[in-house]
């Protein structure tokens, strides 16, 4: 494959409920999660397991999570209702990467 990377950024508000956002027209070899309410991040790459990530917490604390983390799909990806990367109400940005 030649040419550069397809980078998309967005943001949307959590749900404390599975979700998936189907807007970045491919399926990511990389996503970021951002929770700027709550203060905790997340990545997650094509060499890891579907619904899983590696998160970090407001205390700097980083897991290795197996459930209710990130999946990618065809057009986007799909996040869990992990309490700390998506709770209710809470902004959260993304950086999905082919």
């Amino acid at each position: 494959m030649s040419g550069g990377t397809r980078i998309m950024t967005g943001s949307f508000y959590g749900t404390a409920a599975d979700l998936e956002i189907t807007t970045i027209g491919f399926r990511p070899k990389v996503v970021r999660i951002y929770n700027e309410t709550d203060l905790s991040s997340a990545i997650w790459t094509d060499s890891m397991a579907d619904d899983s990530a590696l998160k970090t917490v407001t205390a700097g604390t980083m897991t290795a999570i197996t459930t209710n983390g990130i999946t990618p799909l065809s057009n986007g990806f799909g996040l869990g209702a992990d309490s700390d990367l998506n709770a209710a109400a809470d902004l959260i940005h993304y950086v999905a990467e082919e």
